[in-house]
């Protein structure tokens, strides 16, 4: 489990093909080697996979997890390459601190920034998600994006809109987000379970 508060943002080095359409990745960090276990689990923008290999290389940190078919195609790791920036965040701890909300680390779609608002103390971000998801969106409520946690500010049929302060703009990936680009998105834990319950009650 994560609450989607990054502690890291990481750079693919290498993308490897392995079998049975496995893809391993090879992932520079600032996290100390002797702190990553193997068989540890990270999230990647919102991904969460499973640490297989750790090392050092020109001065830094890497780990390589192994992205699986349906993970590479239902997220947006299926276009990670060398140079690709990945939010990171390791397992939550017994005794962490809960900042954001709980995030499992399992993508249930992704979404488009439609429109970015740059205000003068924070950015308006626009997403358009699948219309099987919105319905798990409400305003006032959490999402994670690209495994960022943050507050659903207003919801349309269709879209959905965050404002984001200039502190995790700065931190995460979302700060150099353009209109276009496509994120992972995970809905809220408890949405999903009441909509199950709802629907067979």
């Amino acid at each position: 489990m994560f609450t989607g508060i990054t502690t890291d943002v990481g750079e693919v080095i290498s993308v490897e093909p392995k079998a049975e359409g496995l893809r391993r990745l090879k992932v520079a960090c600032a996290y100390p080697r002797a702190g990553i276990a193997i068989g540890a689990s990270i999230a990647h923008s919102g991904v969460c996979l499973t640490v297989v290999e750790t090392g050092e290389q020109g001065g830094r940190t890497w780990f390589a997890v192994d992205a699986a078919a349906e993970t590479l195609r239902l997220t947006t790791a299926g276009a990670w390459k060398s140079g690709t920036k990945l939010n990171l965040e390791r397992a939550l701890k017994v005794g962490d601190e809960l900042g954001g909300h709980i995030v499992a680390g399992h993508v249930d779609g992704v979404a488009t920034l439609t429109a970015r608002e740059n205000l003068p103390d924070m950015a308006r971000l626009t997403l358009q998600a699948p219309r099987e998801l919105m319905r798990f969106v409400a305003t006032k409520g959490s999402v994670a994006l690209d495994g960022v946690s943050l507050t659903v500010n207003e919801v349309t049929a269709d879209t959905f809109s965050v404002l984001i302060i200039p502190h995790t703009l700065s931190v995460t990936t979302l700060g150099p987000a353009v209109a276009g680009d496509i994120v992972n998105l995970e809905i809220d834990l408890m949405a999903r379970y009441a909509a199950r319950l709802m629907e067979t009650k």
